[in-house]
């Protein structure tokens, strides 16, 4: 499967390569920026996250791009449209290098992938599960038009994951 690459004014979101492993491995063993999302990982298991993107594309016909900016060509974060098991909804989920942080990437990147769910995947209903303590994520999905719908319990979780739910076009 053919991954398309996409363009905000700022930034791209594109198929992750193997140039990546260094960087993306370096997010996510970052405590700060896996706080809300999940177990910092080793560069093995980031790999193998990596990888688990890439095939998210060929068994479900989307999944996360990696970003980079436009202006300097450095990797800043993954973003993209997943579905995970149990859920059942195309979730827009998304992680951010520190470096990148409060520059509005998140919600650039968030507004792209949901028009690509929309117009390209033809996706509605379309969510973000965001822990609760993650005011900053609530926030970007808030002022794209995402409302909560409820919390869910996970196995695992101390706090109820908040389910946010995006207009749909028109």
């Amino acid at each position: 499967m053919d991954i398309p690459t996409l363009t905000t004014e700022r930034l791209v979101l594109r198929p992750f390569r193997l140039d990546d492993v260094d960087a993306y491995a370096a997010m996510n063993a970052d405590p700060t920026v896996m706080r809300y999302i999940g177990e910092v990982q080793d560069r093995a298991a980031a790999f193998r996250s990596l990888c688990a993107a890439l095939g998210h594309w060929h068994l479900r016909g989307f999944g996360p791009w990696a970003i980079e900016e436009r202006a300097t060509g450095a990797f800043v974060g993954r973003a993209g449209l997943v579905r995970f098991e149990p859920w059942t909804d195309v979730e827009v989920a998304y992680a951010l290098v520190p470096s990148a942080w409060g520059k509005g990437y998140a919600r650039e990147v968030v507004a792209r992938s949901l028009r690509f769910a929309h117009e390209v995947v033809g996706a509605r209903g379309v969510v973000s599960h965001i822990l609760a303590r993650n005011a900053a994520a609530i926030r970007v999905a808030e002022r794209l038009g995402a409302r909560y719908a409820g919390d869910a319990d996970v196995e695992g979780e101390a706090t109820a994951i908040r389910i946010y739910v995006y207009p749909d076009p028109g």
